[in-house]
């Protein structure tokens, strides 16, 4: 297909599916025609909805039980050991269990990019962008409530939702800090390990809100990559020598993610991106667009909706030398 006739296939789709043409015609030079046509299929169709055991305050089983008893019905997550798929009949906030902190309702993506960084009890791990807190607390839970979680957002609406699930979900190892996480320099305290699941154009969420469909440019992509390239060179250079970080976003597109992971790497070459040891998602893309990127991008994942019946997700693992 010549460049003429993929941005004439790509104002048709776009005009049939209610897309910008500028995303349809990015998906047909990364996947081609057919896989298009799957992805577009597959963001109308409703996402299932996931939770998460708060093993702080229940067990997994146990929290089987109670809710078996009230009509939902759980299906464990593969890869997740707290992680389920699940069917309410009701608002899966609705019940006196949720109050209580035994769960939270989270993307299975979600969930899975703290599983990825693998917080360890006693660790010191920094969780930027924090609000509203899923990572937040997904960290505390997996060290224990030992160590320090440094929850760190920007926004101070968005602090509240993070505090409300901090104590619903009983985190007791937790700072809140309210700042710009680009001046990460200026915390005096070592990390372990760093989360970055990084404020982005949200491209991957188009099955959750069709209004993505046409909310974003392509200039607001390149702003949201400049801003996560700055997040992530703030989060480099805080992290010690032989620390660990997980760069993460809810968007598909490569500008936004190998893009980001690659020009990092020729600033750092202290920087590498490292083997995921779980089964789940697809490789990231090391020829996106027929631009050549560092080979290690197949050792990041991706969610995407057609695939894996989740919204888009993007999640790469660092460590630095």
């Amino acid at each position: 297909m010549s460049n003429k006739q993929l941005r004439q296939r790509a104002k048709d789709l776009a005009k049939q599916h209610g897309y910008l043409p500028y995303m349809i015609e990015r998906y047909l030079a990364l996947w081609g025609e057919e896989e298009t046509i799957q992805f577009i299929e597959a963001c109308e169709e409703q996402i299932t909805t996931s939770i998460r055991a708060n093993t702080l305050k229940i067990d997994a089983e146990s929290l089987q039980t109670r809710l078996q008893l009230k009509r939902v019905t759980l299906k464990p997550v593969e890869w997740l050991d707290e992680g389920f798929w699940a069917d309410f009949d009701v608002s899966p906030g609705s019940l006196f269990e949720y109050m209580l902190g035994y769960y939270y309702v989270q993307g299975v993506p979600s969930m899975t990019v703290t599983k990825v960084l693998d917080p360890r009890p006693g660790e010191t791990v920094i969780d930027l962008a924090a609000a509203p807190g899923g990572k937040t607390t997904h960290i505390a839970q997996l060290m224990d409530n030992t160590g320090t979680v440094i929850a760190i957002d920007e926004d101070r609406q968005r602090i509240k939702s993070l505090e409300s699930n901090i104590q619903r979900c009983g985190v007791s190892n937790a700072i809140i800090l309210r700042g710009d996480a680009k001046k990460l320099d200026k915390l005096e305290r070592t990390p372990d390990k760093i989360l970055l699941d990084s404020p982005c154009s949200g491209e991957g969420l188009i099955p959750l809100d069709p209004s993505r469909k046409t909310s974003t440019s392509m200039a607001d992509i390149r702003f949201c990559a400049t801003r996560e390239d700055e997040l992530l060179e703030a989060a480099v250079n805080a992290l010690p020598s032989g620390g660990t970080m997980v760069y993460a976003t809810c968007s598909i597109a490569p500008e936004e993610n190998e893009y980001i992971i690659d020009e990092i790497l020729h600033r750092h070459s202290e920087m590498s991106v490292v083997p995921i040891p779980l089964e789940f998602g697809s490789l990231g893309y090391p020829r996106p667009y027929g631009v050549e990127l560092n080979e290690s991008m197949t050792l990041t994942r991706r969610f995407l909706p057609h695939l894996h019946g989740t919204e888009g997700f993007f999640i790469c693992k660092l460590e630095k030398e």
